[in-house]
C-alpha cells in the first residue's frame, strides 16, 4: 500500500476494513519486511542463520512465534548491525535510552522521515485535527529526540499549523496561547496541572481560552476500562477540554492515538504489527494483558522484528465506535521489568505516580525499590513537599496510598531540592522518578 497525502477519513483506509482484510494485508507487508531484512540487515541475516529461520515459511502472523525476540540490549550491543542502508542515506540521527547505560542510536532515511510524517498525520486525524487547526507543541524538537520532530512533520503533512514553543515555562506557554490562539496543545499531561496552577495564580482565564483539545504524550490519562484515571479526572475537573492520550516509542516509529471515543490507541496496520506476549513468551488471548511486542513495517534505515518493548497492555479487537476495525491498545499498565510485589499485591510504578501526581501538597518524589529480607519487594517513596503542612504528611500519604492501592509503601519526607537533583541528573533526557535496586534487574 503506497502512502499518499489523501485524507484517511474514508472507508478505503485499511483501518476501516474487516479484521480478515487487515490480517491478510499485514501478512503481505510482513513478507516484504522479512525479505528486506534478509537482504539488508547484518543483524537479522545472522540471526536467521543462527536459529535456522526460513522466512519463506513465515506466511501468517501466527508464524511469528517461530522467530526469536529482539531486545533492547541487542540494539545496544549490536547497534550498527541493525542499519540496513549505507551511511550516506541517513538523514537524521536519533537516540533513545538503553538498558546497559549508553543510549541507542537510530538512523532515519528520507523514506523513514516521510513514514514518520504519515504516521503522525494519521494519528492527528484520529484525534480530530484537520487543516485549519493550530497546535501548540510543548515538547522539545531538539536533543536527538524523535517525538518532537515526528509531531512537526505530521502537522506539516496534515496541512494544519504548529507553534514550536518547547517544554516547560508556563509564562511563555500562556503568552503564546494569548497571542496566537491555538485550539490544541500537545504535552506531557502532568504539565497541564502546572499550566492550570500558573493560570490560577496569575488570573489567567484558561477555561475561556482558545484551547479546546489536549493531546497527551508520555503519560496515561485512562485506566484499563477506558475511564479517566486520577490525572485525567483532575485535568477534566479543572479544564473541560477534549483529552486524547497517545502511546509511541522511538523503536517502533509509530503512534497509537485515541479517537474521540477514548477506547484505546488505534494501530495503523500499514506501519506496525503488534503481538501481546505472556509470561510463557507466547501470545495471550485478545483482551488479556501482556508485553507489547512490535514488528515495524516500511522502515528503511533500522527496521525491527519482534521487538520487546517492555510495556504491558492488552489488545482490543472489537470494532470501535468511530468505525475503525484496526485493533487498539489499552492504556499501559506499566513496564514489565518494573513490576512490584508489595505486601502480596502486584502493582506498577504508574499506579504510585498517579497517587502522588494528584496530591496537591507534593512538589516532587522518587520511588525506590529494593529486595527485602523476606524475598519480596521493599518500596520507599521519598517525597518533597511544596510547603510545611499543619498535619502529618507521612500519615496522610499512607492513607491516600491505602485508599487507592490497598497497600502502602514506606514514605519519607525529604528536601524538595534534593529530590529535584535526583529527578534531573546531569545528561539525563528524561525525569528519573523510579530507581530499581533489585538484584534481579541488574544487567
Amino acid at each position: 500500500m503506497k502512502l499518499t497525502n489523501t485524507s484517511i477519513m474514508n472507508k478505503q483506509d485499511i483501518e476501516y476494513q474487516s479484521p480478515e482484510v487487515i490480517k491478510t494485508f499485514q501478512e503481505a507487508k510482513l513478507h516484504e519486511a522479512l525479505q528486506y531484512l534478509q537482504q539488508h540487515s547484518p543483524y537479522y541475516k545472522r540471526m536467521f542463520d543462527s536459529y535456522r529461520v526460513n522466512i519463506d515459511k513465515i506466511t501468517h502472523l501466527e508464524d511469528l512465534v517461530k522467530i526469536p525476540f529482539t531486545e533492547k540490549k541487542d540494539l545496544q550491543l549490536y547497534n550498527d548491525d541493525f542499519l540496513c542502508v549505507p551511511r550516506d542515506k541517513v538523514i537524521d540521527y536519533i537516540t533513545t535510552s538503553g538498558t546497559l547505560g549508553d543510549p541507542v542510536t537510530f538512523c532515519c532515511t528520507e523514506k523513514d522521515l516521510q513514514r514518520l510524517a504519515y504516521n503522525e498525520k494519521k494519528s492527528f486525524e484520529c484525534a480530530g485535527l484537520h487543516p485549519g487547526n493550530i497546535l501548540q507543541l510543548m515538547t522539545t524538537i531538539d536533543k536527538r529526540f524523535m517525538a518532537g520532530l515526528a509531531y512537526f512533520l505530521g502537522i506539516r503533512e496534515l496541512g494544519a499549523s504548529i507553534i514550536r514553543v518547547g517544554n516547560g515555562i508556563p509564562e511563555l506557554q500562556w503568552d503564546t496561547i494569548k497571542r496566537i490562539c491555538p485550539d490544541t496543545i500537545m504535552c506531557v499531561p502532568s504539565f497541564i496541572l502546572r499550566l492550570i496552577e500558573y493560570a490560577e495564580a496569575h488570573g489567567i482565564g484558561y477555561r475561556s481560552s482558545s484551547v479546546k483539545r489536549i493531546i497527551g504524550i508520555g503519560e496515561g490519562l485512562r485506566d484499563q476500562n477506558f475511564n479517566l484515571n486520577l490525572l485525567g479526572r483532575k485535568i477534566k475537573e479543572k479544564w473541560d477540554v477534549q483529552l486524547f492520550a497517545t502511546y509511541s516509542s522511538t523503536e517502533m516509529g509509530a503512534t497509537f492515538s485515541e479517537c474521540e471515543y477514548g477506547c484505546g490507541g488505534h494501530v495503523h496496520p500499514e506501519l506496525i504489527i503488534v503481538e501481546i506476549i505472556g509470561e510463557d513468551n507466547m501470545p495471550v488471548d485478545d483482551g488479556e494483558i501482556g508485553e507489547v511486542v512490535v514488528t515495524t513495517l516500511g522502515v528503511e534505515g533500522m527496521p525491527l522484528l519482534r521487538f520487546r518493548t517492555g510495556d504491558i497492555a492488552a489488545r482490543r479487537v472489537e470494532q470501535c465506535q468511530c468505525g475503525r476495525w484496526s485493533y487498539r491498545l489499552t492504556p499501559l499498565v506499566g513496564r514489565k521489568n518494573n513490576m512490584i510485589k508489595l505486601k502480596g499485591t502486584t502493582l506498577y510504578p504508574p499506579a504510585i505516580n498517579d497517587v502522588l501526581d494528584n496530591t496537591d501538597y507534593v512538589q516532587n518524589y522518587v520511588i525506590y525499590v529494593e529486595d527485602s529480607a523476606a524475598g519480596t519487594d521493599d518500596v520507599l517513596v521519598k517525597v518533597g513537599l511544596k510547603q510545611e503542612l499543619p498535619f502529618d504528611a507521612v500519615k496522610a500519604l499512607k492513607d491516600r496510598f491505602r485508599a487507592n492501592l490497598r497497600v502502602t509503601p514506606r514514605v519519607e519526607i525529604v528536601d524538595a531540592d534534593a529530590v529535584h537533583a535526583i529527578n534531573f541528573p546531569a545528561k539525563s533526557r528524561k525525569p528519573v522518578k523510579f530507581i530499581d535496586n533489585r538484584k534481579k534487574n541488574e544487567m
